[in-house]
């Protein structure tokens, strides 16, 4: 293959994992016209559009789709062969892409933008909304680089990494009428429940569980992110299962009543995602690293809060001690019976 055959592949496929001009051009650290004249070159020599302007950005036609799925893996091949250099975090320029929820960047975004600016000054992270049903096909597509989610994909090239099983509980406002009491699963059932939903889907895993036993509740509204939770929940008579992690501050500042779910929820596990072509990737890697670490040491700290909510609550100290394995409810969690 020529040399400029080579450079004209390495630009379209920066273009079609960037899906913009303007980013494709940071990435290559090219100006823009740059670019564009290299896409004319592109389209003359292969006889194709490749690319149509999408608002901001450029979606690819057939024949750039079916060019990538051949050229991708073996360029990724040859970059790692004729460039085997350490990512250096500390002179690295480069924008990362994560797919995650409201609550990982809640939990570690803020501590990730410092670590970055002290480490990393020149990589550029963007969050992307995780609507769960995609995530395979956006890791395939490379429109990101990893996902924060829970490790639901069976997959030959999707890998993962575990970070750390969600606690559920079910929360509601303290002057809910079934606040004053045990959480039967009767009154469970009964309420009106709300549900986050990233994809739309109104059957989550409470439902899952539930249909099991031949039960049914009633989702009475769904909301597409986890920060809505607190405040709707606070101002209505609806009830909801939700990681404890996402309503931290309600359960330590005692404004929500928050109890055990009345039936036992099968456990999820949160995990790292990304694609096996870049299991080589140093850059990803080192990512991984970062918000693995961060994501285990906020949940380590979240266990903490709880722990001290139980003290001020003047738990056992058999109770602490079974709490830090993970085993045991703090007192701001209250008990749920079954009826």
């Amino acid at each position: 293959m020529r040399h400029q055959e080579l450079n004209l592949l390495m630009i379209f496929d920066a273009i079609m994992t960037e899906g913009a001009i303007t980013r494709a051009a940071d990435r290559l650290a090219m100006t823009q016209p740059a670019v564009s004249n290299a896409l004319s070159r592109m389209r003359s020599a292969w006889k194709d559009e490749l690319f149509v302007k999408d608002g901001r950005g450029v979606q690819p036609t057939v024949f750039a789709q079916n060019l990538w799925g051949q050229v991708r893996d073996p360029l990724r091949q040859l970059e790692d062969a004729v460039d085997p250099t350490l990512f250096d975090p500390g002179t690295a320029r480069r924008t990362f892409r994560i797919a995650t929820s409201d609550i990982a960047v809640d939990m570690i975004w803020s501590s990730l933008r410092r670590l970055v600016e002290e480490q990393a000054p020149h990589i550029n992270i963007h969050a992307i909304p995780n609507t769960i049903v995609n995530n395979e096909k956006i890791l395939h597509d490379a429109e990101v680089d990893m996902v924060v989610a829970g490790q639901t994909i069976i997959s030959s090239v999707i890998r993962s990494d575990y970070l750390f099983s969600p606690r559920y509980v079910c929360a509601m406002r303290q002057q809910h009428p079934l606040a004053k009491k045990a959480l039967k699963m009767d009154d469970f059932i009964n309420a009106d429940h709300l549900l986050v939903s990233m994809s739309g889907d109104t059957m989550g895993v409470t439902d899952v569980a539930l249909l099991q036993m031949g039960l049914s509740r009633r989702i009475a509204m769904s909301v597409n992110h986890f920060s809505a939770v607190a405040p709707l929940l606070k101002e209505s008579n609806l009830i909801c299962v939700i990681p404890s992690m996402a309503i931290e501050k309600e359960i330590l500042n005692g404004e929500l009543a928050v109890f055990e779910t009345p039936l036992e929820l099968p456990p999820t596990q949160l995990g790292i995602l990304w694609h096996k072509r870049q299991d080589s990737d140093q850059g990803l890697l080192w990512l991984k690293g970062v918000v693995s670490s961060l994501l285990k040491e906020r949940s380590a700290e979240h266990l903490a809060y709880l722990s001290r909510c139980c003290r001020k609550s003047q738990c056992p100290k058999a109770m602490l001690e079974k709490l830090q394995q993970n085993q045991q409810r703090p007192d701001c969690i209250q008990q749920a019976a079954m009826s």
